[in-house]
C-alpha cells in the first residue's frame, strides 16, 4: 500500500500524566514507523489535560493540547479517545462520554475495568463501539490478546500469574539480600518501582484488579472484584523465605485463577512458595509473568516488563492499532467479552485445596511435634515434611511443616487450635505452596 492511500485514524489522549506522555512519544517520534508496520496511520489531533501548564518530557505541539473534553469529542475527526486519567470516578465520566459521543476506548485502567468494567462494556455494544485494554494488565505483555484470541481454542482451565512489579521487586530484594520488608520497600520507592503511598500494590489490591479482569475473559463469568480473596506482602518475614528456600521453594505474589470441574472457580491473590522448576519461580524484579492453562494448548507462558511508561504506551498503541483498523469493533461485535451470563459458580477461599508452608515457633520440649501433627490429622491434613533447627532463642525453636493437599478450611480450624497450645509461643505462619504443575 503506497503512502497516499493509507488510512489515517484520528486519535486523541486524555490524561496526560507518565502513560499519556508515552502513547504521545510513540505517535510523534514514532509515526512514520508505526504507521509502516500496522498499514494505518495514528493521527494524534489532541491531548487533553486539567493541568496544561505541568512540564513533561516529551515534545507536545502546543496547538495539540486543550482542557476540554467537550471539543475533544466533539471533532468528528476523532475516532478513538485514550483514556489516561486513573482512578474510578472521572475516568468513568470520560469513557462513558465518549462512547455515547461514537468514540471508540482505550484505557489502562485495571481499576476503573475491575469495578465498573461490566458497565462500560454493556453501554460499548450498545453503541457499536469498542473498548481496548490490554494495558490495564501486566503492561508490555500482550495477555489479554493472548486470552481473547491466541487461546479461543482452549477451554482455560487456570491463570497463574505475577502481575505486580512492585511487590516483585520487594520480595525479590528479601530473597536475595535477606532485607526486611520495609527496607526493600523503602528502594523500591528510591528507584521508582512503588509509589509513596504503596498500599494498593503492597497489599494485593492493584493484583485484584487485574486478576478480576483476567477472571472474567478466560472463565467466561461475571466475576466481580469483591470475589477475589486478596493477601498481600507486608506481613512477609525473611525467615520464612530463607526456610523456604531450604524446601526448594521462592515466595511470590500471585494471582490465581482456576476453573474447577465440582467447585466452580476460585480467584485469589496471596503470597505463595512457588518451587524452583516453576518457570514463575524465576521471575525478577520488577517483571510480570502469566502462566495460562488450556485443554489444548496446555501450559503456556507470558513474560514481559509489567509497569512503566513506555511498556504501558507500548500496549496503549497496540490496541489503538487495532481500532484504527477495524478488528477490535468486529471482535466487540460478535463476542460477548465480560459475560453478564450465568457463569460458573465463585468457589469461595474455605473450599480450596492446596499445599501449605505452616512455621510454628514453639517451646523446645519433647512432644510437641506429636502435638500438632494429632491436631493436623484430626482435621485431614497430612505432612509430607518437617524442618526443625537449631533454637533461635534459649528456649523456643522454629517448626515448619509442608503439608500435602488439604482443604483451607481445614488448615484454619487446625491453625486456631494449634495456635493456643501452651507450647506455641506466636501466631502460626502460613503460606500456600504451588504445586509442581502450577496447581496450589
Amino acid at each position: 500500500m503506497v503512502q497516499g492511500a493509507m488510512k489515517t485514524v484520528g486519535v486523541a489522549i486524555v490524561g496526560f500524566g507518565t502513560v499519556g506522555s508515552g502513547v504521545a512519544r510513540i505517535l510523534l517520534d514514532s509515526g512514520d514507523a508505526l504507521a509502516e508496520r500496522a498499514g494505518v496511520r495514528l493521527n494524534l489531533k489532541y491531548v487533553c489535560d486539567a493541568d496544561l501548564g505541568r512540564p513533561r518530557n516529551v515534545a507536545v505541539p502546543p496547538q495539540l493540547f486543550t482542557d476540554s473534553l467537550e471539543r475533544v469529542l466533539g471533532d468528528p475527526e476523532v475516532a478513538a479517545v485514550c483514556e489516561l486519567v486513573g482512578g474510578t470516578t472521572a475516568a468513568y465520566d470520560i469513557v462513558a462520554k465518549a462512547l455515547l459521543a461514537g468514540k471508540d476506548v482505550v484505557t489502562a485502567n485495571k481499576a476503573l475495568l475491575a469495578e465498573r468494567g461490566m458497565d462500560l462494556l454493556k453501554l460499548a455494544r450498545q453503541k457499536g463501539a469498542a473498548i481496548g485494554f490490554e494495558a490495564a494488565v501486566a503492561g508490555s505483555i500482550p495477555i489479554i490478546l493472548a486470552i481473547r484470541d491466541g487461546l479461543v481454542a482452549n477451554r482455560i482451565t487456570s491463570i497463574v500469574g505475577i502481575v505486580n512489579g512492585t511487590c516483585n521487586y520487594i520480595l525479590t530484594k528479601m530473597a536475595r539480600e535477606g532485607a526486611s520488608y520495609r527496607a526493600a520497600l523503602r528502594e523500591a520507592q528510591a528507584k521508582g518501582y512503588a509509589e509513596a503511598v504503596p498500599a494498593l500494590d503492597v497489599s494485593g489490591g492493584d493484583s485484584a484488579h487485574k486478576l478480576t479482569i483476567l477472571g472474567r475473559l478466560a472463565f467466561r463469568a461475571p466475576v466481580r472484584l469483591q470475589d477475589v480473596h486478596c493477601e498481600g506482602i507486608d506481613a512477609v518475614a525473611p525467615l520464612d523465605m530463607r526456610f523456604g528456600a531450604e524446601l526448594g521453594y521462592v515466595l511470590k505474589l500471585l494471582a490465581i485463577g482456576e476453573l474447577d470441574e465440582s467447585r466452580g472457580v476460585n480467584l485469589r491473590v496471596h503470597p505463595t512458595f512457588v518451587p524452583r522448576a516453576n518457570p514463575l519461580a524465576h521471575v525478577d524484579g520488577p517483571f510480570n509473568a502469566v502462566m495460562v492453562h488450556g485443554d489444548a494448548s496446555g501450559p503456556t507462558v507470558y513474560y514481559g516488563t509489567g509497569a512503566g511508561q513506555m511498556p504501558a504506551a507500548s500496549a496503549v498503541v497496540s490496541d489503538l492499532v487495532d481500532l484504527a483498523l477495524g478488528r477490535l469493533q468486529l471482535t466487540f461485535a460478535q463476542r460477548d467479552l465480560f459475560s453478564e451470563r450465568p457463569g460458573p459458580p465463585i468457589c469461595p477461599i474455605d473450599h480450596i485445596a492446596s499445599r501449605y508452608y505452616l512455621r510454628f515457633d514453639v517451646l523446645d520440649r519433647p512432644g510437641v511435634l506429636g502435638a500438632i501433627a494429632g491436631i493436623l490429622g484430626a482435621q485431614h491434613i497430612s505432612i509430607a515434611s518437617v524442618l526443625q533447627h537449631e533454637p533461635v532463642s534459649a528456649r523456643h525453636v522454629p517448626l515448619i511443616i509442608l503439608t500435602h493437599r488439604a482443604v483451607e478450611k481445614n488448615v484454619r480450624n487446625a491453625l486456631a487450635e494449634i495456635g493456643h497450645l501452651p507450647v506455641v509461643r506466636a501466631a502460626p505462619v502460613c503460606i500456600r505452596v504451588l504445586d509442581q504443575e502450577g496447581r496450589r
